[in-house]
């Protein structure tokens, strides 16, 4: 039970929905001969509980998620191991030592190579709106600052709403400072571009999957998070706007959240290293780095051309997440990742995180803007539903489903983005071991 226990949390801990996590545990417990173990998965913790006979009293262990980073080398580690435990490849001994290590060892790329990959993504998302290479330098030189700054308070505990207010804050004054300069830049692209990085890693895609597949509670939770994430980035700007008002540096033109979309080449372009940047600052392993970024053009080809044909915003990220979540899953087997690790950072450059930013900063001002606000916010729900119902209807597409795994497929309400993708029989799993597999 405690190492069930330990593997969900490290699962949820690292961005996986709540109905891959709980049936990742059933599995595992059922394997190990905890039939008829109850697993309950919140936002914040997770119990399980077995009872051996009905004359035994129930066991209950706990476990509270004691942080929450995106780690997708983490996940990987982890999604091997349950592998292996399935296959008969790791006993319960040596699934204890290896679920230590995972826990206990660093990471493949060091913490500075992070601060550069957050670097190149808001440099990315500079070109992506057509900022070009003066908004893309001073946009990374705002991302290695804001970063270096969050750790710093993430070392003094200090929780993450101040880390977003921060960012916000930084990313305004250097761009205030740069418009200060006889050097012309568009300070407005400037802090948008850091803004698409600080909501970046929000979870918007796990709270949609985790309501659409009957988390209510947990979707609850991420989406409060995400809220009082982007409340802190307005915060943060609004600060950076006063404090710049203070030292008599105009900041007039300043409208965060403003897009001008470059040529379809360059926003392809953008699109992809930014993904590709993202996936990195998440210690996605190197092999799948590549894959993310093909897989992201792609993606932002079909957006953009759903788009130019008249359909919505929405139907054009609903499209290119159906893509993303059809080729996720082969792309995932081939270099050996969970398809979550493929699938979050290709449809990062479509998150509706600026409609949010726009939304609730309207909302704030009151007036004649509170329609705007409210329509921002609806136009935010609706692609992020579109992308996350997107991904999840490629999966259903991609997996293929056999008679013996309906069961274990029907405990989910939906489709498996972490953890085994299907129950294997006895037979199977002997095969597999004389193989070699």
């Amino acid at each position: 039970m405690d190492l069930i226990l330990r593997i969900g949390e490290m699962l949820l801990s690292s961005g996986a929905g709540a109905a891959d996590v709980t049936a990742t545990m059933r599995s595992v417990a059922d394997h190990l001969d905890l039939r008829q173990a109850e697993v309950d998965v919140t936002f914040t913790a997770l119990s399980m509980s077995y009872q051996r006979s009905l004359d035994d009293v129930p066991t209950l262990m706990m476990r509270h998620v004691q942080q929450r980073d995106i780690d997708y080398e983490d996940l990987t580690a982890v999604d091997h191991l349950v592998r292996d435990i399935l296959l008969d490849r790791a006993d319960l001994y040596l699934a204890r030592n290896r679920m230590a290590t995972i826990v206990s060892l660093g990471h493949a790329f060091p913490r500075w190579a992070v601060t550069i990959a957050w670097a190149v993504m808001a440099a990315g998302v500079g070109v992506f709106l057509g900022g070009g290479a003066l908004v893309s330098a001073v946009a990374a030189l705002a991302a290695v600052s804001i970063d270096r700054v969050q750790i710093l308070m993430a070392r003094r505990r200090l929780p993450f709403f101040y880390h977003q207010v921060a960012g916000g804050a930084i990313a305004t004054l250097l761009a205030a400072g740069v418009a200060a300069t006889p050097i012309e830049v568009d300070e407005s692209l400037v802090v948008t571009a850091n803004i698409i990085m600080l909501l970046a890693g929000i979870g918007l895609m796990g709270a949609v999957q985790d309501a659409l597949t009957g988390f209510y509670l947990t979707a609850g939770a991420r989406l409060i998070e995400a809220m009082m994430a982007t409340a802190g980035i307005i915060a943060g700007v609004a600060l950076g706007i006063s404090v710049s008002d203070v030292l008599d540096i105009g900041l007039s033109g300043l409208v965060p959240g403003q897009v001008k979309y470059s040529d379809l080449p360059v926003l392809i372009l953008g699109a992809a290293v930014s993904s590709a940047a993202f996936s990195v600052a998440c210690y996605a392993p190197r092999r799948a780095v590549a894959p993310i970024a093909a897989i992201t053009a792609v993606a932002a080809l079909i957006s953009q051309t759903v788009e130019v044909n008249g359909f919505g915003r929405a139907a054009a990220a609903g499209v290119a997440a159906f893509f993303v979540g059809l080729v996720a899953y082969a792309v995932a087997g081939r270099v050996r990742v969970p398809p979550l690790v493929v699938a979050v950072p290709a449809i990062v450059p479509f998150l509706p995180g600026l409609s949010i930013y726009r939304g609730l900063t309207w909302l704030a001002d009151g007036g004649y803007l509170v329609s705007q606000g409210i329509l921002a916010l609806m136009t935010a729900i609706s692609v992020a539903i579109a992308l996350a119902s997107g991904v999840i209807l490629g999966e259903y597409v991609a997996q293929p489903l056999k008679r013996e795994a309906r069961k274990l497929e029907n405990r989910l309400a939906g489709p498996r983005l972490v953890g085994p993708f299907r129950a294997l029989t006895r037979a199977e799993r002997r095969a597999l071991r004389k193989s070699g597999e």
